[in-house]
């Protein structure tokens, strides 16, 4: 029986179920708004393949101080989040606040981390130096010919896949709907949002829509131009099994690559990555790509030879022209913008989920967002396609 023409509605449509929809449902549900969230394919979301990572500062770059400080309230928000997302679902999240250690292998790399170093101290946000013995004194698996370090207590990490299971659980505990499938548009009539037209047919009529399916959502007709594109990254899974694992999560420079390892609690993974490549939705896994991740791995951490190969896995980060997150209205009445994250989707949860579902209950954007609406694009002239 087809369903072309079948329709049902909510007070908002969520498009996207990974970390960022997802903890925006359950904040509105929350506030008894009655939510549909439209997930797509979660297998392919960027959620899941993530290393989970919250650095705000270590990540950072010389370019990105607004982004800094929209990353760094995000963080502060963790510890409660986490604790009320866990009562909620009943499901760990793998937050670990141990420190973040950068780390740098030969003489031009340990050039390159006194310049971030630098960086970070004028821009008060100072990490302490670390020597080769003291870096191999926080972290006793690091190859013995690493130059120099730079320890940030402040920066944390989580199992990125748990605190999506979490999340989950608890907008279906909730009340939130899954609706599988994908939007082919957003309907809307004189100037305002009515809801959401499946690919299938079936419609979903709504007073709001957010579009938070990452990279994937220029390919949703009826809505405004956004400079959103799909940058590849290729990572890896590791299993120590009976071997040491490291205790910090380690950014590495090596060679002039950069790369990272984030362990899991326990233990019992390693994540190690990750590339970054201009290709669009290339879902290869490359013989490539593995080589020089575990190379560059074995550099910095010798130990990772002795690990299973668990995982390799492709995802797409929403990359934006400022690397920053697009969120808020747009000249669309009753369409709200939650995008754009690129490599900071697991990092900036709390804080979206927050400023989204306040946006729609309340009609007021926080201020911590305003710099990061759509409109800016379109003042640096470079909303383009």
């Amino acid at each position: 029986m087809s369903s072309a023409g079948i329709s049902s509605s909510a007070d908002v449509v969520v498009i996207g179920g990974g970390l960022i929809g997802t903890s925006i449902s359950w904040r509105l549900q929350q506030a008894d708004i009655n939510v549909v969230v439209v997930v797509g394919e979660r297998s392919a979301a960027a959620s899941g393949v993530a290393a989970g990572m919250l650095a705000p500062i270590t990540e950072t770059t010389f370019t990105e101080q607004r982004l800094l400080q929209l990353n760094l309230a995000s963080l502060s928000r963790y510890a409660d989040f986490v604790a009320e997302l866990e009562l909620a679902s009943d499901l760990p999240t793998g937050l670990r606040r141990t420190p973040n250690l950068s780390v740098a292998y030969d003489a031009d790399d340990a050039a390159r981390l006194d310049t971030f170093a630098d960086f970070l101290a004028r821009a008060g946000h100072p990490g302490e130096q670390l020597t080769s013995t003291e870096c191999r004194r926080h972290e006793p698996l690091l190859a013995p010919t690493i130059r120099s370090g730079l320890l940030v207590a402040g920066d944390w990490s989580c199992d990125n896949r748990l605190l999506w299971q979490a999340l989950i659980e608890a907008a279906h505990r909730t009340g939130v709907q899954d609706r599988f499938g994908f939007v082919h548009r957003v309907t809307s009539a004189n100037g305002r949002v009515t809801g959401v037209e499946l690919a299938d047919g079936q419609t979903i009529n709504a007073g709001s829509v957010v579009v938070a399916n990452g990279a994937w959502a220029r390919q949703i007709g009826g809505l405004p131009d956004l400079p959103v594109r799909p940058v590849k990254g290729q990572i890896i899974r590791l299993d120590p099994g009976r071997m040491p694992a490291p205790s910090l999560t380690i950014r590495a420079y090596s060679r002039g690559s950069e790369i990272y390892l984030v362990p899991r609690e326990g233990g019992r993974e390693v994540v190690l990555g990750a590339t970054v490549e201009e290709l669009g939705f290339d879902h290869r896994v490359t013989a490539g790509a593995v080589y020089e991740l575990l190379r560059d791995g074995r550099t910095v951490l010798p130990m990772i030879t002795e690990y299973a190969l668990a995982e390799t896995s492709v995802g797409w980060r929403p990359g934006t022209p400022d690397n920053a997150p697009i969120l808020g209205r747009c000249d669309l009445d009753g369409l709200v913008l939650a995008t754009g994250h690129y490599r900071n989707g697991v990092l900036l949860t709390p804080v979206t989920a927050d400023v989204i579902s306040h946006l729609i209950i309340t009609g007021e954007l926080d201020s911590i967002a305003t710099p990061f609406t759509l409109d800016r694009f379109a003042l640096t002239g470079e909303r383009t396609r």
